[in-house]
């Protein structure tokens, strides 16, 4: 006789069986065990942003944390509206209020777009670890794009309309991460402007992720809903830019051709998660608005993530890994095939093995080129930049207001786990 428990277990719905929790929360959760085991570690696995809530934002949740009734599906009109400005603001993007959609954080809300949408989901590799599997719990079939390195792991028009034309008619939803997690390059505008004719010749619908677009290095983030504005979505939140993750703050910013897709999320939101949460969604209102305060923030956070990419990329090209320093956000993504041979003889043969050892023997913890969608044989990594006190980092910035650049000397006296980090990956690249 089978126990209940194996019963629920041959139960379990086939689209989850086998998934495995996300690699970038499950890196943060190993991490912690090995700290609480007394080891030292490097974080350079899980991708939160290191600098505090802006205090003027802070200080909009305190004066609401009273707020209580049950918001509207949709989201706040108030908010609504500042992120319709916000759009223009920064993008030049006209939105319609009534087009916006505020969820629980922009991981939700692509969820929710891929259950009400019956199409394929076409992923540029490497991809952010949650699209897929997002996918496969739905159902849906998901079509790979692998990228090239020499061209900044971007996806091609040309590998675009390849994949279009083969079946014009076939509903299809491409989503574009820029700048990307997890290599931090962007699109330049005329390679957007390429990807939205083919974009619209074939009638996909584009989600642009832009959560990491108002931290571009050197604020030139561009919008490919400028190109294709009828059938671009724009994905965005409080987690990357504001520094609040764990306030679960995501938006979604439709055209007025994609308003149904808006009203069937809603419609299933409803019978979720019901609303987001009020408190937070007045405070988001300060977030998006106008702010010098933020302006300032924004400013500097950016000088201090350019510093600390300059920094990482040139210790990379002392270790002889040729990697082009990022764009924006705070991730790198190098690929340590020059290596190779001297991994073989370690016996680590592809980036999960090379990751694995990577931790074991240094205390550097990365996420492999595996978690996402790259071949396990490539020897890619995702790094992430902010093991490191952001706070203390902006004061020093602000302080710093009248130098363009910050330099080495910041990185060495404000991120010193970053330094160690790299101290240690060398010496142990040094000895294979």
């Amino acid at each position: 006789m089978r126990t209940r428990r194996e019963h629920l277990h041959i139960n379990l719905n086939l689209n989850v069986r086998g998934l495995k929790p996300s690699a970038t929360l499950a890196i943060n959760e190993k991490c912690r065990t090995l700290q609480q085991e007394g080891r030292e570690v490097f974080k350079f696995g899980l991708g939160q942003s290191p600098f505090p809530v802006p205090e003027i934002v802070v200080e909009a949740l305190r004066r609401n944390a009273h707020q209580k009734d049950y918001l509207p599906v949709k989201g706040l009109p108030q908010l609504r509206e500042a992120v319709a400005e916000y759009n223009y603001r920064t993008q030049k993007v006209k939105t319609d209020p009534a087009g916006v959609l505020i969820g629980p954080g922009s991981k939700e809300l692509i969820f929710l777009l891929q259950l009400v949408y019956y199409g394929d989901l076409i992923i540029p590799t490497p991809s952010w670890v949650s699209y897929s599997p997002q996918a496969h719990i739905i159902g849906r079939h998901v079509r790979w794009v692998p990228t090239r390195e020499d061209n900044f792991w971007r996806l091609s028009y040309e590998e675009m309309e390849h994949i279009c034309r083969e079946d014009p008619g076939r509903p299809r939803i491409v989503i574009l991460n820029y700048p990307s997690n997890p290599t931090g390059y962007t699109y330049p505008i005329e390679r957007l402007k390429l990807l939205a004719q083919v974009a619209r010749k074939y009638k996909v619908i584009l989600v642009s992720d832009e959560i990491y677009g108002m931290i571009h290095h050197h604020d030139q983030h561009v919008s490919i809903a400028r190109y294709y504005p009828e059938g671009t979505i724009i994905s965005g939140g409080l987690s990357k830019w504001c520094g609040a993750g764990g306030w679960r703050l995501g938006t979604f910013s439709f055209p007025p051709d994609l308003i149904w897709l808006q009203e069937a999320m809603a419609v299933v939101a409803s019978e979720t998660f019901t609303s987001t949460s009020a408190p937070i969604q007045y405070a988001a209102v300060t977030a998006f608005q106008h702010h010098p305060e933020i302006d300032l923030y924004l400013h500097h956070s950016r000088r201090v993530l350019k510093a600390i990419a300059r920094y990482m990329t040139d210790r990379f090209h002392e270790m002889g890994i040729m990697i082009p320093s990022p764009h924006g956000g705070f991730y790198m993504f190098p690929n340590f095939a020059p290596f190779r041979e001297k991994f073989a003889r370690q016996g680590i043969y592809n980036s999960l093995d090379m990751a694995n050892r990577l931790l074991a023997d240094t205390g550097m913890a990365v996420l492999p080129g595996s978690d996402f969608a790259r071949n396990g044989d490539e020897l890619t990594a995702r790094m992430a930049y902010v093991d490191f006190d952001g706070q203390l980092a902006l004061q020093a910035a602000f302080k710093t207001f009248q130098e363009n650049t910050l330099h080495e000397s910041f990185v060495r006296e404000y991120c010193p786990k970053i330094v160690q980090g790299f101290d240690r990956l060398g010496n142990w690249l040094a000895d294979l």
